[in-house]
């Protein structure tokens, strides 16, 4: 019996080849492109999850409380870690963590390399394996420093070789090698290739060690047995009185967000976790069950438009003694067939688009081909979609009345008719929130992209302040200032891009001394308004000419808005405990990612002759970027030979800024893209069943002095009035949709009506376009033809 059943699927397949070609197609890329995505949600989810002792590690968040709203983020004081493991008995292991990027040094080998400052505890934390030293002595001494399998190999040719060798740090501080670690996984939540003392970090940033200051990030693990809230309870006030400087008004809540956590809900607002990478996680499990349903209700379609062509088959069955159950099985068995089918194809589409995909999306995602949970997984993908697909067909086909299929043809009724109906309607429902989704995303992107920052991106060089730079800066900036092609450079301690310090410690007369008020802060040096092409809206720039300029201070609009300085210029400012003056006032500009609005910013000087690290800014003159690219490298060779020449540009580090939100915008529309192509070829396939099923009208018409125009226009108008459905139907649902992905941002785009209409004009273009090839073709079939083969 299942040898006949699987000869009649296989007749029936060969027999129909464009129906089945459609359905095996459509089902391999719904099912290739959920494959996709699952490997890409399956190695999201992963990501800190894949440590023994994932379920007790926890990060330690901030709740800053300050001028009526509460920032949250995972800045906290330089001490806490071993105060932490000291004060609360629940905690077992904790480590502050700092990232960095310095260049080491060896023999004739000098590279630059991602780190970590990380506390004895680290490795303990986290298990990282140990190729060679332990836990104990890894990094909890000064001068010690661990190091990655890769690094030793490129240092000292092999793991065992490494041991005990020194490393030259930034070409100032000798590290003795005391254990190498695995490389890390790819999907491992902080990237580094060197793990340094943590005590050596604090001698160099002293401010550190004051607990009014917050910068690094703190790590814990709890014992099994710990309660989480009760944790919470104690860490709520932990910082109130650490320090007798802290101000009255000084509110920071501490609290613990767990490991397995951080990296998907990583976004708060005003306190409260408001998703993260989660909504991209997401979005897409949601695209994969569009997809596969659009590729499912194909098949629908496809083999309900076509029961009259099985009707006959079914009737004769039941006539010899089949029962309901025999042929919902042979039905339900022929879709299974097609299933596998598509599933091999699938996994075959996804081993050759792999590659690209993991370049998209700047992963290592591989094709588990050698696992069984895999395997039985996909399988099961292959009869879920199979159960989905095939169940209402063979539902319908086998509660057919054999007296009316072999009496006379099958009338389908108008209640099969308006369910097909509907699935098509929901097909391109599902399509048209995906097109209109790409187009936002679209316009979300190129509006960052175009939007001004309130400062010259375009072309401006940022080179790394270290080595002898740190010292002869000025030596530097004068003579690289003299080259061709310089127009302008300065100094800033962190990136144009990114400005993470804050502090309340600003006063000025007329502040409530009970209200807490974060300000950004930066430090800078000379010519910093002219190089970034910043606009002073009031006041004058840092200059020479004034000797006071090191204890006054620029501000921005926002500053000045919430100090209620309507003229700030010669107003007494005091920061950090050092009293000044404000000499100038910029227009607003972006100093943090559009993501968050533009917030009160306070800029001082740094002394000339100050040795401090941070980015120098080069600007080259209009159209002499290799020039002055050729110039600095020139003099950075001469003047700090030790060091590889490190450039960058601000706009290359601003597209990396918004690089997952780019990801998102090209996987989006590739997905529309399928989806759009796969309900096409159902909508194909029904329309060459309905050309098919009207041969003998078309040909009287034709007959009857009927135009090609008025046939194509008359076999068109039904799918175009479902299609005008489907655009009506998810214009609402994918405002909902894209709206709330926008909220993400503080500066944005407007969703507005020509978006949607562009969305639907492209869906009832395509689907015309697809119906249009099958009109024309059945219009212009001679009538005789077709009469006589009635």
């Amino acid at each position: 019996m299942l040898r006949n059943y699987l000869k009649i699927a296989w007749r029936n397949l060969v027999r129909s080849k464009t129906f089945s070609t459609i359905n095996v197609l459509g089902l391999a890329l719904g099912m290739a492109s959920s494959l996709l995505i699952w490997l890409w949600v399956q190695d999201e989810l992963r990501i800190g999850t894949q440590y023994p002792s994932a379920q007790h590690l926890h990060r330690v968040m901030e709740h800053e409380i300050a001028d009526g709203r509460i920032v949250t983020d995972e800045d906290t004081p330089g001490l806490l870690a071993d105060e932490l493991k000291r004060v609360l008995p629940e905690v077992v292991y904790a480590a502050n963590m700092a990232a960095v990027e310095n260049v080491l040094m060896a023999g004739t080998v000098t590279t630059r390399q991602k780190g970590l400052y990380a506390g004895a505890d680290w490795f303990r934390l986290y298990d990282v394996p140990l190729l060679e030293g332990t836990t104990q002595t890894a990094n909890s001494t000064p001068g010690s420093i661990a190091i990655s399998e890769n690094v030793a190999k490129v240092y000292f040719g092999g793991v065992q070789q490494a041991i005990g060798k020194t490393l030259r740090f930034d070409d100032w501080q000798d590290c003795r090698v005391t254990a190498v670690f695995a490389n890390l996984p790819a999907n491992a939540p902080e990237k580094y290739d060197y793990v340094r003392n943590w005590q050596d970090f604090l001698r160099q940033e002293q401010w550190l060690t004051h607990w009014e200051n917050s910068g690094p990030t703190t790590r814990v693990q709890l014992r099994p047995e710990a309660d989480v809230a009760k944790v919470n309870a104690k860490l709520k006030t932990f910082l109130k009185g650490r320090n007798k400087d802290i101000n009255a008004n000084f509110n920071i809540e501490l609290f613990l967000q767990p490991e397995t956590e951080a990296y998907l809900y990583g976004h708060f607002r005003n306190g409260q976790r408001d998703g993260g990478r989660i909504e991209y996680v997401r979005m897409f499990v949601g695209v994969a069950v569009f997809l596969l349903l659009i590729a499912a209700i194909n098949f629908m379609n496809l083999a309900t438009a076509r029961s009259a062509k099985r009707a006959r088959e079914v009737g004769v069955r039941k006539v010899v003694g089949a029962g309901r159950a025999s042929l919902i099985g042979q039905f339900m068995g022929e879709t299974f067939l097609l299933a596998l089918l598509a599933l091999g194809l699938a996994v075959i589409a996804v081993a050759v688009v792999l590659p690209s995909f993991n370049t998209l999306t700047e992963k290592r995602l591989v094709m588990p081909l050698a696992s069984p949970e895999s395997w039985a997984m996909w399988l099961g993908l292959a009869v879920v979609v199979g159960a989905l697909a095939g169940s209402y067909p063979a539902l319908f086909l086998s509660s057919l009345s054999p007296v009316r299929v072999l009496k006379s043809a099958l009338r389908v009724g108008a209640g099969a008719q308006q369910f097909r109906r509907g699935l098509v309607v929901f097909q391109f429902v599902l399509s048209m929130v995906m097109i209109v989704g790409t187009l936002v995303i679209y316009r979300q992107l190129h509006y960052i992209q175009q939007k001004n920052l309130g400062f010259d991106r375009a072309n401006l060089i940022s080179l790394s302040r270290e080595g002898a730079l740190i010292h002869q800066y000025q030596q530097f900036k004068e003579r690289l200032s003299q080259m061709p092609g310089i127009q302008q450079v300065t100094f800033l301690k962190s990136n144009p891009l990114y400005n993470g310090s804050t502090s309340d410690g600003v006063r000025w007369p007329g502040k409530d001394p009970t209200v807490a008020i974060q300000f950004n802060n930066t430090s800078v040096g000379y010519d910093f308004v002219k190089t970034m092409n910043l606009k002073l809206v009031q006041g004058r720039d840092f200059s020479p000419a004034y000797g006071a300029d090191s204890s006054n201070y620029l501000i921005n609009e926002a500053a000045a808005r919430r100090m209620g300085f309507a003229n700030p210029v010669g107003k007494p400012l005091t920061f950090w405990g050092t009293p000044g003056t404000i000499i100038g006032v910029l227009k607003d500009f972006h100093f943090n990612s559009l993501h968050v609005a533009v917030r009160p910013l306070i800029v001082r000087l740094i002394p000339v002759k100050q040795p401090d690290a941070g980015v120098i800014l080069v600007r080259p003159a209009p159209g002499q970027t290799e020039q002055a690219l050729q110039n600095a490298e020139t003099l950075w060779r001469e003047m700090n030979p030790k060091f590889p020449f490190n450039y960058g540009f601000v706009d290359d580090d601003f597209a990396r800024q918004y690089r997952n939100e780019t990801i998102v915008g090209t996987l989006t529309m590739a997905f529309a893209c399928l989806a759009i192509f796969i309900a096409c070829l159902g909508l194909f396939g029904l329309a060459t069943f309905t050309a098919e099923q009207r041969t003998k009208e078309i040909g009287i018409r034709k007959v009857l002095g009927a135009s090609i125009t008025s046939i194509i226009a008359l076999l068109n108008k039904e799918f175009l009035k479902l299609v005008l459905i489907a655009v009506v139907l998810a214009s609402p649902l994918a405002g909902y949709v894209m709206s709330r992905w926008l909220e993400g941002f503080a500066y944005r785009i407007e969703l507005t009506w020509w978006m949607f209409a562009l969305a639907g004009t492209l869906a009832i273009l395509i689907a015309l376009l697809t119906v249009s090839f099958q009109s024309l073709k059945a219009a212009l079939v001679n009538p005789v033809k077709s009469l006589q083969s009635e």
